[in-house]
């Protein structure tokens, strides 16, 4: 019998957090269907996994903004939990995942 690995393995490295995401959630697309490319950001509790949205500074003008809506993940570095917060600039959703794990449950 295979053993199947834990659901809730700590991660070490970034690229496990982004195993970790990819293995739990759908991959995000780009608005030409392609697969939008992951980021990872390490910080002290956990790597916070969000799509990057294409820039194109080029002719077509300047960058536009990430479209409205969607989320970021976050893997907690000691029980390899997933937690999704809103899509928010990077320091904000941390401080938020961070008031999130202080309050009581």
């Amino acid at each position: 019998m295979a053993s199947s690995q834990d659901q809730h393995t700590p991660p070490t490295t970034p690229e496990e957090a982004l195993a970790i995401v990819r293995s739990r959630y759908a991959e995000p697309k780009l608005p030409d269907g392609s697969p939008a490319p992951l980021h990872v950001h390490e910080f002290d509790i956990g790597y916070l996994v969000y799509a990057a949205s294409p820039r194109t500074p080029d002719a077509s003008g300047p960058p536009q903004p990430a479209p409205p809506g969607g989320s970021k993940i976050i893997v907690a570095k000691d029980t390899g939990e997933t937690v999704t917060v809103p899509n928010f600039p990077t320091e904000a959703a941390i401080e938020l995942y961070r008031k999130q794990r202080q309050s009581p449950a």
